[in-house]
């Protein structure tokens, strides 16, 4: 399977949690050395927890399904 669409699907499982939130999340990009690379949108972008959201709940969900993924980035 398409490790885009892989973690894509990770990102959809998580995506309600952050809407509630009033926040969302975009896939960057997937680079050669599996560096996912994200996009926090909305509240999700200037909150205070970002950091914990990135590490306990979407790096978390995407190294479930793909468990290759070197490190997992928010960029601007």
């Amino acid at each position: 399977m398409d490790k885009i669409k892989i973690v894509q699907d990770a990102l959809d499982s998580i995506r309600p949690f952050l809407k509630m939130d009033g926040g969302d999340i975009e896939l960057i990009e997937i680079d050669e050395q599996n560096v996912v690379k994200i996009k926090l949108l909305g509240n999700c972008s200037s909150c205070d927890m970002s950091h914990m959201t990135m590490k306990a709940g979407i790096e978390e969900a995407i190294r479930k399904v793909f468990p290759e993924v070197s490190s997992v980035l928010s960029v601007a």
